[in-house]
């Protein structure tokens, strides 16, 4: 059977024409047993559609461990380093993520308790909630009534060390029913958004880029984020804003001396915008919650300069103006015309272009609602590549 390709089910919220290339469901293949062939043609989809979906798929940690790995055989370790999560207590990372015992590159992720699951003889997972990350909350009267808010919008890096991650795997074992839910921006614009019980939403890199004012492609395509060094730990205790977009400029984050140790050479510093390796796209690319400062480089000689921002350059250390930047950039794309939000089925497996998406989990569970994932991401074997001196030109 030959592969197929449909649409993927968008919400009514969704704006269908900035839609037309995100996303497929990919059917007749079985992604556990891909020939060299039919792997060639998915990862031809998939960096051209950001996002697959395939339904009904039954799928071991090892098949999917292989399936991430042929998208960068040099690959080794899990994007966060095998097991380092578990043993870095400070990280924010560490309540959500549970370590498969014999393929340490497959985490186990979700919500309540599990048991005897594949080596694990009991797992308490925990679905990571906006009320333990933002600086303000849902009330609980209103949470009751089905209102919540996306958790963390952020591209799966470790952000230190190790290179990002080129695609994620996410495998939906037990996943809970109920009502739909409806997150609250919180931002003064009055946006909603209505979602499925514990979706995950995605936005595009591409988009994210496409729709900004010129001067902001142009202060994109000049600049670098470099990142604090062991961001997730750097930032445990800061708040997050009401979108999940970043975080509240309070002083909170923990000192250089108070990390675990760390070396400036192996600090990141990435191109704001990642080039696609199959399009030749620019996606706006930042993990605004790590972001430390940006390296802004000055105009192309013959550039216009009128309206530019940093015209002659910039390196912006001000963590407030830093993220007050990005937040201008990126908070468009998050509007809810231009967010998936994946209606989750068992079974049910996305691999998604790390590299040119942003995503989030979104909402809330009670303790007793049991959700079950597998998700796979493998630290590159190399960098994201940037802007081409073309790109450059073209649009600072």
């Amino acid at each position: 059977m030959a592969i197929e390709v449909a649409a993927l089910p968008l919400p009514p919220s969704a704006d269908p024409s900035k839609f037309a290339d995100f996303g497929r469901e990919v059917k007749g293949v079985n992604p556990g047993t891909l020939t060299q062939e039919q792997f060639k043609e998915i990862e031809r989809l998939l960096y051209k559609h950001s996002a697959l979906l395939f339904r009904d798929v039954d799928l071991t940690p090892e098949q999917q461990y292989a399936l991430t790995k042929a998208f960068d055989p040099a690959s080794e370790s899990y994007g966060h380093g095998n097991n380092k999560t578990e043993s870095t207590k400070k990280s924010i990372l560490h309540p959500d993520l549970k370590t498969i015992p014999r393929v340490p590159q497959v985490q186990l992720i979700g919500n309540g308790m599990v048991y005897d699951h594949e080596g694990l003889a009991e797992a308490k997972l925990k679905h990571p909630s906006h009320t333990t990350f933002h600086k303000t909350r849902v009330s609980p009267e209103d949470e009751e009534k089905g209102y919540t808010r996306f958790y963390r919008w952020h591209i799966d890096a470790a952000l230190y060390d190790l290179s990002p991650p080129k695609v994620t795997t996410l495998y939906g074992i037990t996943v809970p029913k109920g009502p739909a839910q409806v997150v609250r921006y919180d931002d003064g614009t009055g946006d909603e958004l209505s979602v499925p019980l514990g979706t995950t939403a995605f936005v595009s890199g591409k988009t994210m880029f496409e729709i900004l004012p010129p001067e902001l492609k142009s202060l994109a395509v000049r600049s670098k984020v470099k990142y604090a060094p062991h961001p997730y730990v750097w930032m445990a205790p800061a708040r997050a804003n009401s979108t999940g977009l970043g975080i509240e400029t309070e002083g909170l984050e923990l000192p250089p001396e108070e990390l675990p140790p760390w070396e400036e050479s192996r600090q990141k510093t990435f191109p704001v915008l990642w080039k696609n390796p199959v399009t030749g796209d620019s996606h706006f690319e930042v993990h605004p919650c790590g972001a430390a400062e940006l390296l802004v480089d000055p105009l192309p000689e013959g550039a216009k300069r009128e309206g530019a921002l940093y015209p002659d350059g910039a390196h912006i250390t001000d963590l407030g103006e830093v993220r007050a930047l990005l937040y201008k950039m990126q908070r468009p794309a998050i509007a809810p015309s231009l967010v998936y939000p994946h209606d989750w089925h068992e079974r049910d497996l996305v691999l998604f272009h790390n590299r040119g998406v942003l995503h989030t989990v979104v909402g809330a569970f009670k303790p007793d609602q049991v959700r079950a994932f597998h998700q796979c991401n493998l630290a590159a074997s190399d960098d994201p590549a940037g802007p081409t001196p073309e790109d450059v030109k073209k649009w600072a």
